[in-house]
């Protein structure tokens, strides 16, 4: 029973190590693979979570508290706004934390959009966007 639990430990830690190399849009094609948000964990500033459904990144280390949910606390989690198959998905405004990089993808007002800039926080039409075909 020791060698399973052994084995298993090891592999997560190797999860672990491979989740940590992926970038966001590819953490979201396995987010299986990231924990759920525990209230009382410690999480350092890059760490990946899963909570209500959503991908959250870490933006700065910290002790987790009850109240300080990823949806709850933007200072300390960035919501993973791109897609998973790079399909567009409908415009999020994005904070300074999580912007829209060059390359993705939204909807926004029936239309299709491709952000021209990376560090986007502006509306599609406004500013940093091409319209595209899809």
């Amino acid at each position: 029973m020791g060698s399973y639990l052994e084995g298993a430990k090891a592999l997560r830690a190797a999860m672990d190590a491979a989740a940590a190399a992926l970038t966001d849009e590819q953490a979201l094609k396995a987010a299986a693979i990231y924990p759920l948000w525990n209230s009382s964990a410690a999480y350092a500033a890059g760490d990946r979570v899963r909570y209500d459904g959503v991908l959250y990144k870490c933006l700065q280390a910290h002790t987790a508290q009850p109240s300080w949910t990823p949806a709850a606390a933007p200072s300390l989690w960035a919501k993973v706004l791109v897609s998973d198959t790079g399909e567009a998905l409908p415009w999020e405004q994005p904070d300074s934390t999580n912007p829209y990089m060059k390359g993705d993808k939204v909807t926004h007002a029936g239309k299709t959009w491709v952000s021209a800039i990376d560090n986007n926080v502006w509306e599609p039409g406004v500013y940093g966007w091409e319209e595209t075909d899809g």
